[in-house]
């Protein structure tokens, strides 16, 4: 059995959606899955000024745990998700990132299955190269990508996105559409296959 760590950042929840769903897909392929979002940045007054924001923060603070290097130690396989900002990863999530480095020094994230995910608020606003940028990162890692590519027809319902599954928000808080959410346990499914393989 795969172990499986979906990690991600989300402020208005969107990405948030794409986690979960990622991670029942991960699961119904067989396996272990730990869902955890990295720490928050922002100011609280900066939280409270967007209603969304705040909404989020408060729905999801007793229900997923903050993630830590240790839930890349553990990983056979990881996926990370990010809302899109100027077309690259957010700051909370290139900071756990950063904080991967005695990791990556000791060879514990390489020959692991990675994936990627990411929400903007419009269908052009970075989904693809904020992908692209974690791409980047997986290559340092020596990681497996594993993207969803063309490999079912029910990605292209959500997009046809094959870096990862993406989904613009318009502005709104927990918007993914139900094709994105398939696309999105698709992607989870394929990332704990590809994973079992390689730890098999």
């Amino acid at each position: 059995m795969a172990k499986i760590a979906v990690v991600y950042y989300s402020s208005t929840g969107n990405t948030h959606q794409l986690a979960a769903a990622l991670a029942e897909g991960a699961a119904e392929a067989g396996a272990e899955v730990r869902l955890r979002r990295v720490p928050e940045l922002a100011p609280a007054e900066a939280i409270a000024a967007n209603p969304m924001w705040q909404a989020h923060v408060d729905a999801t603070a007793g229900e997923v745990e903050e993630a830590t290097p240790a839930d890349m130690e553990w990983a056979d396989g990881y996926a990370l998700g990010t809302p899109t900002r100027f077309g690259t990863p957010a700051a909370q999530m290139k900071q756990f990132i950063d904080t991967l480095g005695g990791l990556w020094f000791q060879g514990k994230l390489a020959n692991k299955g990675a994936t990627a995910f990411t929400s903007a608020q419009n269908v052009h606003g970075g989904n693809e190269s904020t992908i692209l940028t974690l791409f980047n990162i997986f290559s340092h890692f020596g990681a497996v990508i594993v993207p969803p590519g063309y490999t079912d027809p029910l990605l292209f319902a959500a997009g046809g996105n094959p870096y990862g599954v993406s989904t613009a928000s318009g502005g709104e808080a927990a918007t993914a559409s139900d094709a994105e959410l398939a696309a999105a346990r698709y992607q989870g499914r394929r990332l704990a296959e590809v994973t079992a393989k390689l730890v098999a």
